[in-house]
C-alpha cells in the first residue's frame, strides 16, 4: 500500500490556489515542484496562510467536503473592535445571503507577528482594527469575510492559521514542509472522527 504524500505550505497573497492560471497570475506551481499532489480547499487570491496539499482523494474529500465539520482557524484582521455581541452573533451563526452559518468559535486576539503583506491592507487614521481567531466548519465562498462583514467589521486581512491539528507553524511566507508521522496521524484522526 503506497503511503500518501500530505505537505502544509504558507500561501502567499496574491497566489492563485492552483497549479496553472492562463491569466499568468502567480499559482502554486511557482512554489511547489511535487507530482500529483492538489490542494485540499482552497485559499482566495487576497488571503493567505496554510494550505494543505496531498495526493490522497479520500483525505482530500475528508478535510472539505462540508459534511464532515472539519475545523479552519483563520486570523482575521477586522475594522473596529468588535463587542461582545458582534462576537456573539459569529459564535451562534451568521445570517448571510446562502442562509445561517453554522455556530463559530471566535474571541479577540493579540495582533499575530507577520509580515507585512505585498499590498498594505487599507488603512484609516480614524478606524481602530483588531485581530480576531475564527474557527468555521464549513467552507462557503468567502465565508469569513462575508460573516465579519455582516457583523459591522469588514475583513482587513484574513490568514488561515490551522486546518484541524495542522498549524502554520515552521513556516515562512511561501515555504512548504511534509507532515510527518505524527501530524500525519493527528490529521487522519481528526479526519476521521466525525
Amino acid at each position: 500500500m503506497a503511503v500518501e504524500s500530505i505537505i502544509r505550505f504558507w500561501k502567499p497573497y496574491g497566489v492563485l490556489t492552483q497549479f496553472t492560471d492562463k491569466q499568468g497570475r502567480p499559482t502554486l506551481a511557482d512554489y511547489i515542484n511535487l507530482p500529483n499532489i492538489y490542494a485540499a480547499g482552497r485559499l482566495d487570491l487576497d488571503s493567505e496562510g496554510l494550505l494543505l496539499l496531498t495526493d490522497s482523494a479520500r483525505l482530500k474529500t475528508r478535510l472539505t467536503d462540508p459534511r464532515f465539520e472539519h475545523p479552519r482557524t483563520y486570523w482575521v484582521q477586522v475594522e473596529r473592535i468588535p463587542d461582545e455581541t458582534a462576537l456573539q452573533q459569529l459564535r451562534d451563526g451568521v445570517n448571510l445571503n446562502n442562509g445561517l452559518t453554522r455556530p463559530a468559535k471566535a474571541h479577540l486576539i493579540e495582533a499575530p507577528d507577520l509580515t507585512e503583506r505585498s499590498v498594505p491592507i487599507r488603512y484609516r487614521k480614524n478606524v481602530p482594527d483588531c485581530w480576531l481567531a475564527l474557527t468555521i466548519t464549513e467552507g462557503r465562498n468567502r465565508q469569513v469575510r462575508r460573516m465579519t462583514a455582516a457583523v459591522g467589521h469588514p475583513t482587513l486581512r484574513l490568514l488561515r492559521a490551522a486546518i484541524g491539528p495542522i498549524k502554520l507553524t515552521n513556516l515562512q511566507d511561501g515555504q512548504w514542509l511534509p507532515l510527518d508521522e505524527a501530524e500525519t496521524a493527528a490529521l487522519w484522526k481528526s479526519a476521521l472522527k466525525r
